[in-house]
């Protein structure tokens, strides 16, 4: 009888046991999902489970520094990067034999003799050399546990509100967590081991890489890993770097052996992580790699995990924080990342897509600072020996994708680095203009790499594309309209002035019109004859003349603004005239090539003729409805489904339509596991091409943006692509052009609260599609006078459609002005 109510109350003891387990597994969870319904855990990417493969892992990075932690409980790997290990070393690409054989093709194309104008073009204009060199990572930093036993109760996220990595676990009744940050500032990758128990932290930290490398352990017990960039298409490696790692704990011991650390038996172990290279700039590559490596790591071991955590979480929030977006939340949002991904296309996840918004804001933030290296094809972020496309920065649209949130979203000063490499590309494109094509100014193609190189990569077919350089200043040129800062344009004036100068004397003439037009070149990476004698190479290809004259137009209005250079502005307003116009094709769609070569089943990812409504200003749906209403028709054309990259242009695009369905179509498109015929987004929300490349997530972000708000038509334009399932919302520092900060706040698609941040002062012209009865807005009426809001004034563009009375349907809209002074808050309650 005792040993029955032994047995009984044994059972009683396990059953009581299972259920407390139960009931702390059940909280746990509950603690998860009410940390995203009451704030805390909204921007957070969380999974239930270890990364198993790299696009699994979660990306932390300080623009400098880039690092992916996959979280393994057992056996942790964070892999690394640092933004000047590159391939190869100094060098440039340009072709001394090109310029007869560009007058060759040339000629070929004015006599309509297009597929003799490829042979010869693919035969004597390809690549000089090389075609870039790759972008590398530094190599891995492992943590091996020696724990056996069951893992439990595991969690793993990324906070991009504080830009910091958690791992959390039990094993062997041991509550066990890692935290991970890169530090802003200091220049350190940080970890924390931690556990609820004195004594459990062991394991043993090794640092491996691919690259040529050695590892040794100095008299500070510093695990150094030396190592050096490839050869790549016969250029030496000429990059030397040097990651540190150096342990402080707390109780227990760390001992270094010849080539790892092992800590024992510690209550805390903290790990300091430096990485450096001798880069100073793209033809100098002098510095001491080891002695930067030691002064970034001993001035970082001078101070706590906590005091650097916090500096740099206070930094990068001073960015983050400037904008608040709030779209609703429901239960979706209860679930791990990985599955909202996968459910987002058949559910109601608002908050999913606002998520992603502020991920593309932390992708930047965390890729590109001042000081860096410009955000190149993958960010910061590449596994890979030679990553994808070598991870290098294509400016056919890729690396001009990077920066579209950079403005809009308060992220300004984090184009420094693309500015910077402008301005490095006038210098090293120079010789590039002068002997390839007989020009002043500078030019280069569709590629280039730390070495900033400009001449031809990857063959004629895809990189015989000499625009890239108007392109790049329209960066220059917005980001004057956002700021209106003098003293900017003042230094950035003459690289546009020599752009602009290039094309002056590269322009060609076309002999059935007259027209002035770039030739040779393509429209990027795609052919308008296709089959067995492919033919990408074409003079005058639609997105070209977009780029041209946008160019012109902004040098002659930046040299207004400086009130210098008036003759060479009128010289350019000469120019400018002699463009082609627009033309839109037989069937209704705007033409993207000089002569009417498109057809209805193209699904190109490339919608580069498109460039004039998105990221351009030139096709109105208030000045050129024709226009407006061909582009509708060729995105019609193109298909939605795309690669990742490509459907995050076409959000931006079908925004700027005002049809804000279609666009949230696209982000749901985007926002999805990668099919075989499609790209999509990755568990750790990387964008897909597949393989990733993170102008998607960039992408994504500026559409958004492009839904709420728009500032490129003579007016803000507030909510002007507000999707149906978007009925309720706020957000808040959004900047318009002319340096006008805007909050919204908007109830059954209505706004409700207005406030308008104006730091130049002037015109306030507000377009919305909704009255607003306040006494602060007058009825606009004529050209808005504020000069940051001056519109294109374009040519009649050819019709060749049988519809000549092809339009664009509008939504109706109000249009109100108010005046503002610098520096002036107005709240409007409607």
């Amino acid at each position: 009888m005792i040993g029955l109510v032994n047995k009984i109350a044994c059972l009683c003891t396990v059953a009581l046991l299972i259920f407390s387990s139960v009931q702390a597994q059940q909280k746990n969870y509950t603690d998860k999902k009410n940390s995203v319904s009451d704030g805390s855990g909204r921007y957070k990417l969380w999974y239930n489970q270890p990364a198993k493969n790299w696009n699994e892992a979660l990306p932390l990075g300080n623009g400098f520094i880039g690092g992916m932690v996959f979280g393994d409980a057992k056996n942790e790997r964070i892999q690394l990067n640092e933004s000047t290990i590159w391939g190869g070393g100094p060098n440039n690409t340009i072709d001394s034999n090109a310029r007869p054989y560009i007058n060759q093709v040339r000629r070929l194309l004015a006599e309509k003799k297009y597929a003799e104008a490829q042979e010869l073009a693919n035969s004597k204009l390809g690549p000089k050399g090389n075609s870039g060199m790759p972008y590398q990572l530094a190599g891995n930093l492992y943590l091996s546990f020696p724990e056996t036993g069951t893992v439990g109760n595991y969690y793993r996220d990324l906070d991009i509100a504080n830009a910091k990595a958690t791992v959390k676990y039990t094993l062997n009744g041991v509550n066990y967590k890692r935290e991970f940050f890169t530090s802003f500032g200091a220049n350190v990758f940080m970890v924390r081991l931690t556990a609820d128990k004195p004594g459990m932290i062991s394991c043993k930290l090794k640092l491996q890489s691919p690259l040529k490398t050695s590892v040794a352990i100095n008299d500070e017990k510093i695990l150094v890993l030396s190592g050096q960039g490839s050869e790549h298409e016969g250029q030496k490696g000429q990059i030397k770097f040097n990651v540190l790692t150096r342990v402080k704990n707390s109780g227990g011991t760390n001992v270094a052996d010849t080539s790892s650390i092992t800590i024992a038996n510690a209550d805390t172990a903290v790990i300091y992580l430096s990485i450096a290279t001798n880069f100073i700039n793209y033809h100098d590559v002098s510095a001491n790699s080891m002695l930067r490596a030691k002064n970034i790591l001993n001035k970082a071991y001078q101070h706590d995990f906590d005091e650097l955590l916090s500096k740099s979480t206070r930094y990068y929030r001073s960015y983050f924080d400037r904008v608040k977006l709030d779209l609703g939340i429901d239960s979706a949002a209860k679930q791990p990342t990985d599955i909202r991904i996968q459910n987002f296309s058949n559910n109601n996840d608002k908050q999913l897509a606002e998520l992603y918004f502020q991920y593309g804001r932390y992708l930047l933030i965390c890729s590109s600072q001042p000081g860096s290296q410009p955000a190149n094809l993958q960010g910061i972020w590449n596994g890979e020996l030679k990553g994808p496309w070598d991870s290098k920065y294509t400016i056919n649209i890729n690396t001009e994708m990077n920066y579209w949130p950079s403005e809009v979203t308060q992220l300004a000063e984090l184009s420094t680095p693309l500015f910077n490499m402008i301005s490095d590309l006038s210098v090293t494109g120079t010789p590039t203009a002068k002997i390839m094509y007989g020009a002043r100014g500078w030019a280069l193609h569709h590629n280039t790499d730390i070495w900033r190189i400009t001449g031809v990569v990857d063959g004629a077919f895809w990189g015989l594309w000499p625009t890239s350089n108007a392109w790049l200043c329209q960066h220059l040129w917005e980001h004057y309209l956002y700021s209106g800062d003098k003293k900017f344009l003042r230094q950035y004036y003459p690289i546009i002035k020599a752009a602009a100068e290039y094309y002056i004397d590269a322009l060609q003439k076309e002999p059935e019109h007259g027209w002035l037009v770039v030739s040779p070149s393509i429209s990027p990476e795609h052919e308008y004859i296709d089959g067995k004698n492919q033919v990408s190479v074409t003079a005058g290809a639609t997105m070209d003349n977009q780029l041209v004259y946008g160019l012109f137009t902004d040098a002659i209005r930046a040299a207004a603004e400086l009130n210098i250079d008036k003759v060479f502005a009128d010289s350019l307003a000469m120019y400018r005239s002699q463009l082609p116009p627009m033309q839109i094709g037989r069937y209704g769609q705007l033409q993207e090539w000089l002569e009417d070569l498109d057809r209805t089943d193209d699904h190109h990812r490339h919608v580069s003729h498109l460039y004039g409504l998105f990221p351009g200003n030139q096709i109105s749906p208030f000045t050129q409805p024709q226009l407006f209403a061909a582009v509708k028709n060729s995105l019609i054309y193109r298909g939605d489904v795309s690669t990742g990259w490509s459907m995050a242009w076409k959000i931006n695009l079908w925004a700027r339509l005002l049809d804000g369905n279609h666009a949230y179509k696209l982000i749901k498109d985007q926002i999805k596991p990668i099919s075989a015929n499609s790209g999509g987004t990755y568990p750790n929300l990387f964008d897909a091409h597949p393989p990733f490349q993170i102008d998607g997530n960039f992408g994504c972000t500026s559409g958004i943006a492009e839904m709420l708000l728009q500032s490129h038509d003579g007016a803000i334009y507030l909510l002007p692509a507000l999707p149906d399932e978007w009925k309720d919302g706020s957000i808040s520092g959004l900047m318009a052009r002319g340096g006008f900060k805007i909050d919204m706040k908007w109830a059954n698609h209505k706004i409700i609260k207005l406030t308008i941040h104006s730091s130049l002062g002037g015109n306030c012209r507000l377009r919305v599609n909704q009255q607003i009865g306040s006494k602060l807005l007058t009825a606009a009426s004529g050209i808005n006078k504020n000069h940051f809001y001056q519109v294109m004034d374009l040519k009649q563009p050819i019709v060749k459609s049988d519809d000549k009375n092809i339009t664009a349907k509008l939504t109706k809209s109000w249009v109100y002005d108010i005046q503002t002074r610098p520096g002036e808050t107005v709240i409007i309650n409607n």
